[in-house]
């Protein structure tokens, strides 16, 4: 496979390779064509939506959080459009109705609230009630879905199946970055309590956190799963990954700024962890540099921070064959996910370029930032 030329990318920028975005997008196709199930794309973890033309040729459609999400989906992916918010406005629900193909509500009183609007529609809106399984193997309580006390779904204990009426499928979400052997388990909890209730459904949907495109995910196992569960209960199975959509398929190309001294050696890069990848402080991950190693592993080791005046706008610590110095390029790994939707301005930093690649083109600068962006989001 053909180098990406990095002094190609402007710095910083998100550089997407659609040679890899492609090879995900097959590998979770051959899931749905081996299996009959739906797989859509997340808009949560990945809404690039200039990569929506080849997307939309592999995957059923898209699942939204919120209602800009949905209008996306609806407006630049044009296949099925998912829903699923932990509680509508009253405001913006007519507004969703006009995208949506599937909507999900998160308690029995927000199904009671919109149910009849959704049925007057002139078109047919599928209605899926979220549940919590109480069962996750989550380590990090910011991303379980099933925590303590959590507020998505609906625990068991208030399940209502009186109040079914209506209702076509169940969804449930309990997975992080996790193996389908996680998903056997879950299912166990999640069969025991409301398994009776699927044979009186039109789907089920696994929601996301499933790693499918990792080098060792169990694909054979995730295909069983899916294939015992549709033929138990006679429902359509429906993933929502996004993660696996764009895994390993982007980078976030950096440049060194300046090099100080303070009891170690530092780096000030023209990027933030704050700004421009805020799971390295609230994961919290340490993203791989190409070329670098671990503290020590290599000759020079670097604390590698950001532009922000934050003082914990700490990337981490590396090391390098090499003594940086400014102008230097690092291209941080797997920066595609859960990267580009979470990127924010504080300080009035401005946001990496967004960039494509393929060999024919070489790296294609798709969208730019600048002040006008920075001062339309304030007043």
């Amino acid at each position: 496979m053909k180098q990406i030329d990095w002094k190609q990318a402007p710095s910083p920028s998100f550089v997407v390779d659609e040679r890899l975005l492609k090879r995900n997008l097959e590998l979770l196709k051959s899931v749905q064509d081996r299996t009959g199930c739906d797989i859509l794309l997340a808009l949560k973890g990945f809404s690039m939506w200039s990569t929506f033309p080849m997307a939309r040729d592999y995957l059923k459609g898209i699942t939204s959080s919120s209602l800009f999400e949905a209008r996306l989906g609806y407006e630049e992916f044009g296949k099925e459009v998912h829903a699923y918010a932990p509680a509508y406005a009253d405001h913006e629900i007519d507004e969703y109705l006009k995208y949506v193909d599937h909507i999900v509500f998160n308690s029995f009183d927000q199904l009671a609230r919109h149910k009849e609007k959704v049925q007057a529609l002139d078109k047919h809106v599928s209605i899926g009630l979220r549940v919590n399984p109480g069962y996750s193997e989550v380590e990090t309580p910011l991303y379980d879905p099933c925590y303590t006390n959590s507020r998505l779904g609906i625990p068991f204990e208030s399940f209502k199946p009186e109040e079914l009426d209506g209702v076509e499928g169940i969804h449930f979400h309990a997975m992080c970055e996790q193996n389908a052997d996680v998903l056997e388990r879950i299912l166990v909890h999640f069969e025991e309590k409301y398994g009776e209730y699927l044979h009186q459904m039109k789907w089920i949907n696994f929601g996301g956190g499933h790693h499918i495109t990792r080098e060792d995910y169990d694909v054979e196992l995730l295909i069983k799963l899916i294939n015992r569960i549709q033929e138990t209960y006679d429902v359509k199975v429906i993933l929502e990954p996004g993660e696996a959509i764009a895994l390993n398929t982007g980078y976030l190309v950096a440049t060194v700024l300046d090099t100080i001294k303070n009891g170690m050696d530092l780096a000030i890069l023209d990027t933030s962890a704050t700004c421009h990848m805020p799971d390295t402080l609230e994961m919290p991950y340490r993203p791989m540099i190409i070329g670098s190693g671990m503290p020590n592993e290599k000759k020079y080791t670097y604390r590698l921070g950001g532009m922000t005046c934050l003082a914990g706008d700490v990337i981490g610590d590396y090391s390098f064959d090499e003594p940086l110095k400014a102008g230097d390029r690092l291209v941080f790994t797997d920066m595609a996910h859960y990267t580009m939707v979470k990127t924010h301005m504080f300080n009035g930093v401005n946001l990496p370029s967004i960039c494509l690649y393929n060999e024919e083109e070489g790296v294609k600068v798709v969208r730019t930032f600048g002040y006008e962006d920075y001062r339309n989001r304030l007043s």
